[in-house]
């Protein structure tokens, strides 16, 4: 299942171009821990994503960089 949306193409309960602000810390905070995310927001939106603190340390920036780039 589609976790997340762009641009209106996806699921649009995880839109990740909105306005809101995420710091780099909490994309980041969110790709590698995101159990301890979902404590600390309070957003248990099922299914739960999945860690991605396995990807190599220049894949994870690069993604971090990505997600912060689409925010409007």
């Amino acid at each position: 299942p589609m976790c997340h949306s762009v641009a209106g193409k996806g699921n649009p309960k995880g839109p990740l171009d909105t306005s809101t602000r995420r710091s780099v810390e909490d994309i980041r905070e969110w790709l590698t821990k995101p159990e301890a995310m979902r404590t600390k927001t309070g957003k248990m939106r099922k299914p739960f994503m999945k860690s991605y603190a396995t990807l190599p340390q220049d894949d994870l920036e690069s993604l971090v960089v990505y997600i912060k780039s689409l925010e409007k």
